[in-house]
């Protein structure tokens, strides 16, 4: 059992038991969505999430000041996204905040001034805060907003009365403007690999009022953005909108159409709100292999449109590659194809262990030697190693990062409409070192694909390179917030870097702990936490932190580690050395056995 001092966050959802009895299903999955786009926010402030507590959750933070600014920034993002709500689905947290000694087992902590926090998050007002007085006056003027003095509170099992002061959003700005789709064709990826036929039917309008238009203008968009994957093809409009208003079965229709999947969904208008529900089906078991549900405010129209389209793609594409990469072989001959070794080493990919990356790798391989031109085949390969690297299961050699590189540029020729294909080639540029190749080809991944939130994150990681790190951290939260669970997608550890150079270290660890939970080798993950405990005096800790990273790599030194690290900037270079010496880290070795790693996030 440990005593320390810690800031800790308690909240719930104000009249949560009555929106369950209303729709269950629907609360649950609205509270999820929630707790995802606020997570971010958590780990940003350096917090960690202690447990969840069915209608709320309880959150530790290491400062004070990370502790309210984080309830704060939750509080807003909530107003935003219940302003898109219906006023009865809308959903509230209540958050209380107090700091003192608290008794931590394990994950859990335990003590009167958690207790505290608890009763505090009773007293406040729905979509606010409460902070208590001694917790209030510790932060003092470093807070960007103010409280009000609520006076003093008698809580039951407290003895002394608590002095409460309070704050609730005024009127929260809208996020970051999301741009337009750009008008783009189809990728190169020849039509007998994407054996996947995407058919997208036309969604029912379910309003008393006549808003076809808005039905019909969904649909369109969504099949324009799913059509800029190069997994699968989507059928145009002429082939799905032929059976709007007809009571036909989705057997039927698949078999009509010959598609593999089919999205279906309506939308309904009440007053300024709108209610869209979609799901992806497997026509031929009547699987529902996804559903979702999105209410928006109806605000600026063609804004909300795109916003939704973004939303819908984004989780319908990557359940459209699980669902592949698990699907049996559908080529009707005995002879193996180029794409049947592909779809099976993709299978083996997203089970993301040692072994599995080991077998896919070689699939993906095989794929290539059977058909040189598969371009999605090359830019899987070279995500794989390099992520394979970074986790510390595969030896970075000049060898190999030169192999990634070439297979990410043969990808790019091979499809150059291929916004994935120009994610990887821009990372890899990114970790060579060539800043200016390595924005372009971000820039270009995101035009290609505006809908693809990794592309977004990809475009942080240069920015990371080039010394921009808030600019990095905001790519980064908004790729985390749209909840991409895409593997190839992992930008934890690059988050942990951002923060860490921007001299906020609490928030570093909590990415890094974020990362090593998905993989507790992640050289780069387990090679931040030292420095940062160490830049905060933790010095204990990261003592301990650097015993587990030299457990696991044990060749490692300072200066074999940064020779790779190619950042832009020499004081980033300079801070993260510092740290990692201030944790014990040895600085040279007479005999070192080559490992050049380089810096993660992995595209």
């Amino acid at each position: 059992m440990e005593r320390r001092l810690a800031a800790i966050v308690c909240a719930d959802v104000a009249g949560y038991s009555r929106m369950m009895g209303a729709d269950e299903a629907g609360t649950h999955a609205t509270f999820k969505a929630h707790r995802s786009a606020i997570y971010p926010i958590i780990l940003n402030h350096g917090g960690r999430l202690v447990k969840n507590t069915g209608d709320g959750f309880l959150l530790e933070f290491p400062s004070i000041v990370g502790a309210i600014e984080a309830a704060v920034a939750m509080q807003i993002v909530m107003a935003e996204r219940n302003e898109h709500l219906p006023a009865d689905r809308a959903m509230q947290f209540r958050m209380g905040i107090h700091m003192g000694d608290v008794m931590a087992d394990e994950d859990e902590v335990f003590g009167d001034d958690v207790n505290i926090a608890v009763r505090l998050e009773s007293v406040a007002a729905p979509g606010g805060v409460a902070v208590s007085g001694k917790a209030c006056h510790e932060a003092g003027k470093r807070l960007s907003v103010t409280f009000v003095d609520a006076g003093p509170y008698r809580f039951k099992n407290i003895e002394e009365p608590i002095h409460v002061w309070t704050w609730q959003p005024g009127g929260a700005g809208s996020g970051p403007a999301r741009k337009a789709a750009s008008e783009t064709s189809a990728t190169n990826l020849p039509a007998q690999y994407r054996t996947a036929i995407v058919g997208v039917l036309p969604f029912a309008n379910l309003s008393e009022s006549a808003d076809e238009y808005f039905s019909d203008g969904l649909t369109e968009d969504l099949i324009h953005a799913l059509s800029l994957q190069s997994f699968y093809r989507v059928l145009s409009r002429n082939s799905t909108f032929s059976f709007k208003g007809k009571n036909v079965s989705t057997r039927l229709i698949a078999r009509e159409i010959d598609a593999t999947y089919l999205i279906q969904g309506s939308v309904r208008r009440a007053v300024n709100k709108i209610r869209v529900t979609a799901e992806l089906i497997a026509p031929e078991t009547g699987e529902q292999l996804w559903t979702g549900r999105f209410d928006r405010d109806m605000g600026d129209l063609f804004a909300m449109q795109d916003e939704l389209t973004t939303s819908l793609s984004a989780a319908i594409a990557a359940e459209i590659y699980r669902a592949e990469a698990s699907a049996p072989p559908r080529s009707s001959s005995n002879d193996i194809t180029a794409w049947d070794r592909f779809l099976k080493g993709l299978s083996h990919y997203y089970l993301q262990t040692k072994t599995d990356f080991e077998i896919a790798i070689g699939l993906f391989k095989e794929a290539i030697a059977l058909d040189p031109t598969l371009s999605i085949a090359r830019a899987y390969l070279a995500t794989i190693q390099t992520q394979a690297i970074h986790f510390g299961w595969i030896k970075g050699t000049r060898e190999v990062w030169d192999t990634a590189m070439s297979l990410a540029e043969s990808s790019v020729r091979l499809d150059p409409r291929s916004s994935f294909a120009f994610q990887i080639l821009a990372y890899l540029h990114a970790l060579e070192g060539h800043y200016e190749a390595a924005m372009d080809a971000a820039k270009r991944a995101v035009g290609l694909n505006p809908y693809d939130m990794g592309a977004r994150g990809v475009l942080g990681a240069c920015h990371l390179y080039n010394g921009e790190h808030r600019a990095a951290v905001e790519l980064f939260t908004m790729a985390a917030q749209r909840g991409n669970s895409d593997p190839r997608y992992q930008f934890a550890a690059f988050n942990a870097f951002s923060h860490y150079l921007l001299g906020q270290y609490d928030a570093s660890l909590s990415w890094a702990r974020e990362a090593l939970y998905a993989n507790p080798n992640h050289l780069q993950a387990l090679a931040v936490r030292p420095a940062a405990l160490a830049q905060l005096g933790r010095t204990a800790e990261a003592a301990n932190a650097t015993e587990v990273l030299l457990g696991n790599y044990p060749t490692l030194t300072v200066e074999r580690f940064l020779r790779n690290f190619n950042w832009k900037v020499p004081a980033d270079i300079a801070h993260f050395r510092d740290g990692l010496l201030k944790a014990g880290i040895p600085f040279s070795k007479l005999t070192l056995v080559d490992s050049s790693p380089r810096l993660a996030a992995d595209s």
